[in-house]
């Protein structure tokens, strides 16, 4: 039976719920984080060099806001490292 907006309640129902956790995601946010400590900069120096507002550090380092490729590969010239060598790093971290 179709609710008043034309969607059935039970694919209403499996929209509205939260979807469980990416494999992986803690070990990314945690990666993000790392490489900026070991490049010794706060969020608002990482930020400054990217061209951005401490938020945006902040927000992708909390998982609020997701960073698209490019912005990564921007990300880790500004730590001092490739976009190859994150890769890297990452696939150790992960289960």
């Amino acid at each position: 039976m179709k609710s008043e907006v034309g969607i059935y309640p039970s694919a209403l129902q499996h929209v509205m719920q939260r979807p469980p956790p990416q494999e992986g995601l803690n070990s990314l946010l945690a990666l993000l984080r790392q490489i900026r400590l070991d490049a010794k900069l706060r969020q608002v120096d990482l930020a400054d060099r990217l061209g951005q507002p401490q938020s945006f550090v902040s927000k992708y380092e909390s998982g609020e806001r997701r960073l698209d490729i490019l912005e990564l590969r921007s990300l880790c010239k500004a730590v001092g490292m490739t976009l190859e060598q994150f890769v890297v790093r990452l696939e150790q971290r992960l289960p």
